[in-house]
């Protein structure tokens, strides 16, 4: 959840399905953009997530009996005054990378422009088990009548020119009857009220429904697509592109013609004192993911949303392999973080909640691109939470956001480890990191020895 004016913060999820309707301003009929008509086509079929404190609660529209309130109920709407209206915003747009970009500056925009003290929750709508069917917005609680009066107004003046914007309204009905208030939604301005149940949770967390292509990429040519999509309002890009090779090699090697190591883990592990023994010790080249000809572009990614933020750390991955195959000597290669570390984060951030939430294991979301280099060995350093965090303060650098998360988000680095060790193909080989330097080298170049004949 987010608190307008000064903070926010996360919380739980909320399900609840929509009714068909057609969208119009109050007063005078808008045309309807083509992509919200076909939204809408399935409207009655799709659920909504709003997420409250991490856990998942799923609504719906009942079939043929009023709405009930449970205590599941009142962790969405306890807090709401009476006479308060809530809101939901969802943006879908035709094309993947303006929806993600909207979204991305809508909560921005919701922060800075709503009364004081709203709620803002993030929220999705799907198609349960229907792949490539999840949109994204955020669910409002105004904090009193005046509030809501106000955000009715601007969201009515953003409907006017905002195309991808599909707003709903929430209404409280308290009958003598019923122990608890009834919530009634509202697609702008449909007559009918339409009631919110309770419903059982879908078989696959919706934020796996899109992660092909938008969290996680599979190919080069789908990731280098997306940059170029963005190349004129992007012009950081534009830049990104140029580092690809002008050959046009980015073809797939499924074995390397040198032994290729890859050191994964979390930050503080030991990966990068790992790495340089290594390269010492065997000879060998030692290269990172994302490459050091990125670097520039880094952190104006790392600001971007998910969908070009991963196409941006993917084709780090590429250029990397491209580095390996078009090498002339025969040494070894290590790379400190590739493809696993990619993928493992982007899945743990885009699925919430508990480790559960996570694609099951042997899932297609877990496998190894066809056309990336595979290496030969991969290491994954593992180590104790405490000491991790031990180490990290000994470091005396400031923390990053990804560090800040792992470290105060228990189910969020649970997700990472997990994810890690669901990669298939190659899958990683866990060493744990506790000891010794000196002894995590020598245990990891007996692995070397056994896997690569080194």
């Amino acid at each position: 959840m987010f608190m307008l004016k000064p903070k926010f913060c996360f919380q739980r999820s909320v399900h609840f399905r929509f009714p068909f309707s057609c969208l119009k301003n109050e007063t005078q009929a808008m045309p309807m953009p083509r992509r919200i008509m076909a939204l809408l086509s399935r409207w009655s079929s799709r659920v909504s997530s709003v997420d409250v404190d991490g856990e998942a609660v799923y609504f719906k529209i009942p079939d043929n009996r009023p709405g009930t309130s449970g205590k599941e109920m009142q962790r969405l709407f306890g807090h709401v005054q009476k006479d308060v209206k809530c809101y939901s915003l969802l943006v879908s747009s035709g094309d993947a990378i303006h929806s993600a970009r909207f979204h991305w500056g809508l909560k921005d925009k919701l922060l800075k422009d709503l009364p004081p003290q709203c709620r803002l929750f993030p929220m999705s709508s799907f198609l349960p088990n229907v792949k490539d069917s999840l949109i994204r917005g955020y669910f409002l609680q105004a904090a009193s009548p005046e509030s809501s009066d106000t955000t009715e107004q601007l969201l009515r003046q953003w409907l006017q020119h905002e195309d991808p914007l599909l707003v709903c309204s929430y209404s409280r009905v308290n009958e003598e009857d019923t122990p608890r208030p009834r919530w009634i939604q509202n697609l702008w301005n449909d007559e009918q009220n339409h009631d919110i149940v309770l419903t059982e949770a879908p078989q696959y967390h919706p934020a796996t429904l899109n992660l092909i292509n938008n969290d996680v990429f599979y190919s080069f040519q789908e990731a280098r697509d997306v940059l170029k999509k963005c190349a004129d309002i992007i012009p950081e890009a534009a830049s990104v592109l140029e580092q690809l090779p002008r050959s046009g090699g980015m073809e797939a090697r499924s074995k390397p013609d040198v032994p290729v190591i890859v050191l994964e883990g979390l930050d503080a592990t030991g990966k990068t004192t790992l790495a340089e023994s290594l390269r010492d010790v065997l000879g060998a080249t030692l290269l990172r993911s994302p490459p050091q000809c990125l670097s520039p572009w880094r952190a104006r990614f790392d600001q971007e949303p998910p969908i070009l933020r991963r196409a941006f750390y993917a084709l780090g991955n590429y250029i990397t392999a491209h580095q390996i195959c078009s090498q002339t000597s025969e040494t070894p290669v290590i790379i400190d973080r590739f493809w696993h570390s990619t993928a493992a984060y982007a899945i743990a951030t885009a699925v919430n909640g508990p480790v559960c939430n996570l694609p099951a294991e042997g899932s297609e979301l877990y496998r190894w691109p066809t056309d990336l280099l595979h290496p030969s060995l991969v290491v994954l350093l593992t180590l104790d939470p405490e000491e991790r965090k031990r180490r990290l303060r000994d470091r005396g650098q400031g923390e990053t956001k990804e560090e800040h998360e792992l470290d105060h988000n228990r189910l969020f680095r649970l997700r990472v480890e997990k994810a890690y060790g669901r990669i298939s193909g190659p899958t990683c080989i866990s060493v744990d990191a506790s000891s010794s330097a000196q002894q995590v080298l020598q245990q990891v170049l007996l692995l070397i020895k056994a896997k690569c004949h080194l």
